[in-house]
């Protein structure tokens, strides 16, 4: 059976709490809430230090279990234990990130473990680094619903312009993915197919994932209970049945310069995934400028932090991929029966 890590990836308001709740509904598969560590972690890890050191590691398992930004404490695990686990387990970033995950999981008394975070769509580079033998499972949603459902979040501070462009890009990160992924690494799904016929969609995502489908999947409010936190109330539609009512809602939901601006900046990756146009007018020029504008700084952001990473990645002091399933043994070469005691330590 698989063990591979499991990542939903997205558009922000897509649907991917939804199919996280669904997939930890399975009864081998363990989904967290969303924490705050993975990110900041491996951008920063030259400041970590190599990961071969049991005290570099330690002191890593302490902030990831320490600070408050991490979001630690929603995986509800030990952080005592977490930490003895990293010093004694594998000397890499990805294996002392994956740590976490893992003993989530087995609180459950679930092999395999997932993570859900929309953004991740922009960021799978980085977790193939970490982890080079997960899937990824990109959800994804009609883009004017997707905006609406952005604009009413107490959370999303940036304007229409910005919320257009975040979808633009998921797509655009997975039209990319498609081209260079596997067909065992990189699946696609619609929401609208999802919430139409989710046993059918789910056991074609089961084969994918090399997992038995199970119909408990179908009903995923059960899990909501331990993998949606209490305090983000905008996820109360998970603790109810899956449900079609907000597809098509966009056209309620936004204003009609929004639907024109975003028909006219979308249209042909609407299209491409199967969704209609309204036929609305052209957007104004100022608005289809104002966007473009907005692209080209989220672009240029990209591709500065891109650049800071290719130069750290010259510059790292240790391992990164993790070494904690199967499929990553394999790939460093290393037994599986051994692997602890034949990976690289350094003694201090």
């Amino acid at each position: 059976m698989s063990d591979r890590p499991v990542f939903v990836i997205g558009c922000p308001r897509s649907g991917t709490t939804m199919l996280q709740l669904m997939l930890s509904s399975h009864p081998r598969l363990a989904v967290p809430p969303e924490t705050r560590f993975l990110v900041p972690v491996y951008y920063k890890r030259r400041t970590f230090g190599d990961m071969r050191l049991a005290d570099k590691r330690r002191a890593l398992a302490e902030y990831i279990a320490g600070d408050r930004s991490t979001k630690f404490r929603e995986l509800g695990i030990d952080k005592d234990d977490y930490i003895r686990q990293v010093v004694e387990g594998p000397g890499s970033l990805g294996s002392v990130v994956g740590t976490t995950f893992r003993m989530y999981s087995d609180r459950f008394g679930k092999p395999r473990w997932g993570d859900k975070r929309p953004s991740y769509v922009k960021q799978v580079d980085m977790l193939t680094r970490l982890f080079p033998d997960a899937q990824f499972i990109h959800l994804i949603r009609d883009g004017r619903d997707c905006v609406a459902s952005l604009k009413e979040m107490p959370w999303y501070t940036l304007n229409s312009f910005h919320a257009i462009s975040t979808w633009a890009e998921a797509i655009d990160a997975g039209k990319r993915l498609r081209r260079t992924m596997s067909e065992d690494s990189y699946y696609e799904l619609r929401y609208e197919d999802l919430t139409d016929d989710p046993s059918t969609e789910l056991k074609k995502l089961c084969h994918f994932l090399d997992e038995d489908y199970d119909p408990a999947m179908c009903s995923p409010r059960e899990a909501a209970s331990h993998a949606v936190p209490v305090h983000k109330v905008w996820h109360s539609n998970t603790h109810g049945e899956v449900t079609r009512a907000r597809v098509g809602s966009w056209a309620k939901r936004l204003d009609s310069w929004e639907i024109r601006l975003a028909e006219q900046a979308l249209g042909d990756r609407l299209e491409d995934h199967g969704y209609e146009l309204s036929g609305a007018p052209k957007a104004a020029k100022e608005h289809m400028l104002r966007f473009q504008k907005t692209m080209q700084k989220r672009r240029g952001s990209r591709m500065r932090k891109l650049m800071r990473d290719r130069i750290n990645r010259l510059r790292e002091q240790g391992p990164v991929p993790a070494l904690l399933t199967s499929g990553q043994l394999a790939l460093a070469g290393l037994p599986q029966q051994r692997a602890e005691s034949e990976l690289p330590q350094r003694v201090m």
